[in-house]
């Protein structure tokens, strides 16, 4: 496995609106954002076979050091199917023990379970739950994911008020 250095950005294909708004906040000089993706890494082509595009999601996760999940009805559900690349993609990163932030897409500050996929929920995987903005995704990765490797914590955690209010 190469250097671990990347962001993988983890959505429901019906959400991609949402990845490239995260994509919108990097370019923008007046945001305060910025994240190596991992996406940028093994490209695979509309017409490329699911094995050959399960194989590149699997490289750029090699890739990442940390995940934001961007957390929707539609991930919990895609997520949790067995069947669609976001399913798998929540199979890798549990093998591959990496950090979760689920960003919640209505700007929820707590943990919605109607928006975590099912797999993280029954293993009880460390995730930390934040807004979908800017200013708290780039605080979790400075800190959650840093401290993830570390920690004995499990199942879903979010960010007290305070935190948000230091932002």
């Amino acid at each position: 496995m190469s250097y671990r250095n990347k962001t993988y950005v983890a959505f429901a294909s019906e959400n991609i609106r949402l990845y490239r708004l995260m994509e919108a906040w990097r370019e923008n000089k007046n945001i305060d954002f910025n994240f190596y993706d991992a996406h940028d890494l093994y490209i695979s082509r509309d017409t490329s076979l699911p094995q050959t595009i399960k194989r590149n999601l699997r490289l750029r996760m090699g890739n990442a050091k940390q995940v934001v999940l961007i957390g929707t009805p539609e991930a919990r559900r895609k997520g949790g199917d067995g069947n669609s690349f976001l399913a798998y993609e929540i199979a890798v990163m549990q093998e591959f023990k990496l950090p979760v932030v689920i960003a919640n897409h209505d700007g929820d500050r707590s943990v919605n379970r109607n928006f975590i996929p099912k797999p993280l929920l029954d293993a009880n995987y460390y995730t930390l739950s934040v807004a979908f903005s800017p200013g708290i995704i780039k605080y979790a990765l400075d800190n959650y994911a840093v401290k993830f490797a570390s920690s004995d914590a499990s199942g879903p955690h979010y960010y007290k008020q305070e935190i948000y209010g230091r932002l």
